[in-house]
């Protein structure tokens, strides 16, 4: 008993303080460091399941490609390498289930060593979305800023896809990577339609899906771009400030539950261990003094 109180308590308290952290982690220099060597691990893991998929013949998602994309196609993966990595994870996290079963206590280990391979299945699967939310918020942070700077370029007269690549080259981040490529495939004889409904795969967030509409109107009906521009720009700046109000009113409660939830019951479980163990020993002092 003791035991596996000790070992609930520790993941107890793991989990909550990772969850606690994880908003300072994400804004250390460092996050991007640690993303590209998960990228690499995951590539690796790509290279060796890709002989474990041809023999299992695994077929993927049909979105899972959708997904990749919304990711920013991280370490240059696709639906194959994606799924490979996939089998591989899931042969990885049954070997690793195996050993940390073996330490955990009773029951507790039957359970370790059942949900590891699809642990290790689903991880890729939380990687892609953990980078699609980190892509889309850098995307919701720039956007106003590039909106004004668009705008102000394309009323200078440059045509569309001209005024897209000055924006990309001046500007840093996903979506000014993302306007770079629509205006080289405009210049290399992609309609702009299809240019836009490929930026929209790749950034499925509905302000992209309204500015591609915006662009669309203006090219196909000769609406003017750059009022469509300054409101979107507005409403830009008003959603990202509310929010960050929502974010700011929702951070309390958040830590509150991770404290009450998961902290707390790490420390009560810690002591009923330690006191369970206690016990434990004076009963096996006192039978063997009778």
């Amino acid at each position: 008993m003791a035991p596996a109180l000790a070992f609930v308590s520790a993941a107890l308290a793991t989990v909550g303080a990772a969850t606690l952290l994880a908003p300072f982690a994400r804004d250390r220099s460092g996050a991007r460091e640690a993303g590209g060597r998960v990228a690499r691990l995951v590539k690796l893991l790509a290279v060796a399941g890709g002989r474990l998929r041809r023999r299992s013949g695994a077929a993927a998602p049909r979105d899972l490609g959708a997904r990749i994309a919304a990711a920013g196609r991280p370490a240059g993966l696709g639906v194959r390498e994606l799924m490979a990595a996939k089998l591989a994870g899931a042969l990885a996290g049954a070997g690793a289930g195996v050993l940390v079963g073996a330490a955990a206590p009773g029951r507790l280990g039957f359970l370790v060593i059942a949900s590891s391979p699809a642990a290790g299945f689903l991880a890729p699967d939380m990687w892609l979305r953990r980078l699609a939310a980190e892509r889309a918020h850098s995307v919701r942070r720039e956007l106003p800023g590039l909106l004004d700077l668009l705008r102000v370029t394309v009323e200078a007269g440059p045509s569309l896809a001209a005024a897209l690549a000055t924006v990309g080259a001046r500007a840093s981040g996903p979506l000014a990577r993302e306007w770079s490529a629509v205006a080289r495939e405009v210049s290399l004889g992609v309609p702009l339609s299809d240019s836009l409904a490929g930026l929209c795969v790749r950034l499925p967030l509905p302000e992209v899906r309204t500015l591609c509409s915006a662009i669309e109107r203006a090219t196909r009906h000769g609406a003017p771009l750059a009022e469509a521009l300054a409101a979107q720009a507005r409403d830009a700046r008003a959603a990202r400030r509310r929010r960050i109000e929502e974010e700011a009113a929702k951070a309390g409660p958040k830590i509150q539950l991770v404290v009450a939830l998961l902290l707390v019951p790490s420390v009560l479980l810690l002591v009923a261990a330690a006191l369970a163990a206690a016990l434990l020993d004076s009963g096996g002092g006192v039978t063997g003094i009778a």
